[in-house]
């Protein structure tokens, strides 16, 4: 087994290089060399732990451990935050391993282990092949960000006839109006300011509303589903008017705070909170293939896979610079 790097959190913020030495692989064990990652926020709430970085993993199988049955060396293949699950309980037979009680997922099972990495080693079960259509750094981001828009579209049944809000035009948020928007639904943006609109358009919007400064908002038809990807909590109060009664609302980002909302507003409008942790592996599947069918891709920025690469990104995200996800690419 080759020796390889991973690049930890640390301290002082600043990202480590390591070099490990892994066993031989066993059971349906992969070796993979990396050749991109992508940058979530969610890498940044982690960057002075000590441990390996990253969840948004796109390389090449170089070996495959005694029991893999599908993987062969050479394929390309992505991974995103779940790493391994049960396999026994109610809702891994059913589809939802991630909410697995015995889940692994980044941050809290497998430290050693990231997508900031030259190499790394995985279970091939929550291995995903990468459309051939999809180029390494274009899949990258969709292992997280894409999937984590695309399941609450997906898991909960939208429907093309629906209006969908899509709240902030960012890494999450401009993947979330190109899927919603090659589902069929109407798509309604809302962004802070007037900048994003061109943007949002191109993307596949059909309406954008600035909110800054406003004290109603209007639409042309009200809001069905509206995706949060903004870390913020929005003024709930005046985001009531403009969603249609049984409307639901998907908070998708990380937020330590408590979810604020209007009492009777959400009982007399009939709406749903629904939370939604990561994408279960069917759903993952479905979005790399649809992905591919529609040719949707990230908007993305190029860094190399080095300390000072890797840097160098989480700088310019930690600033709210990036347009709209970075990726890190194997040198």
């Amino acid at each position: 087994m080759p020796s390889f790097t991973v690049f930890k959190g640390s301290k002082d913020g600043v990202r480590k290089s390591t070099t490990t030495k892994p066993d031989e692989l066993t059971g349906d064990q992969v070796l993979i060399k990396v050749t991109a990652s992508g940058l979530c926020g969610t890498d940044l709430h982690y960057k002075t732990t000590d441990m390996a970085l990253g969840h948004e993993g796109v390389g090449i199988v170089l070996s495959t451990g005694p029991a893999c049955k599908y993987l062969q060396q050479g394929d390309r293949i992505g991974w995103g935050y779940e790493h391994d699950s049960c396999g026994h309980c109610g809702k891994c037979l059913k589809g939802s391993e991630n909410y697995c009680v015995e889940r692994a997922m980044y941050a809290s099972a497998d430290l050693d282990q990231g997508s900031f990495a030259s190499h790394a080693i995985w279970r091939e079960a929550f291995l995903f092949k990468t459309p051939d259509s999809l180029s390494d750094v274009d899949a990258a981001p969709l292992q997280c960000g894409g999937a984590t828009v695309f399941n609450a579209l997906r898991a909960y049944n939208t429907q093309s006839t629906e209006t969908v809000g899509v709240m902030g035009v960012g890494g999450l948020g401009h993947l979330a109006i190109m899927f919603a928007a090659k589902m069929g639904c109407r798509v309604v943006v809302f962004s802070g300011s007037e900048g994003k609109r061109e943007e949002a358009m191109r993307l596949g919007a059909h309406e954008f509303v600035a909110m800054k400064g406003k004290t109603e908002l209007k639409v042309e038809r009200k809001v069905d589903r509206l995706l949060v990807t903004t870390s913020a909590q929005p003024d709930w109060k005046l985001l009531l008017s403009v969603l249609a009664p049984e409307a639901s609302i998907h908070p998708l980002s990380v937020d330590e705070g408590d979810f604020q909302f209007p009492y009777m507003g959400l009982v007399a409008q009939g709406l749903t909170v629904q939370g939604s942790a990561v994408a279960p592996r069917g759903i993952h599947k479905d979005m790399l293939e649809f992905a591919a069918l529609h040719q949707i891709k990230p908007v993305v920025e190029k860094f190399p896979m080095s300390e000072e690469g890797i840097k160098e990104a989480m700088d310019k995200l930690e600033r709210g610079d990036v347009r709209f996800r970075a990726v890190l690419v194997a040198e």
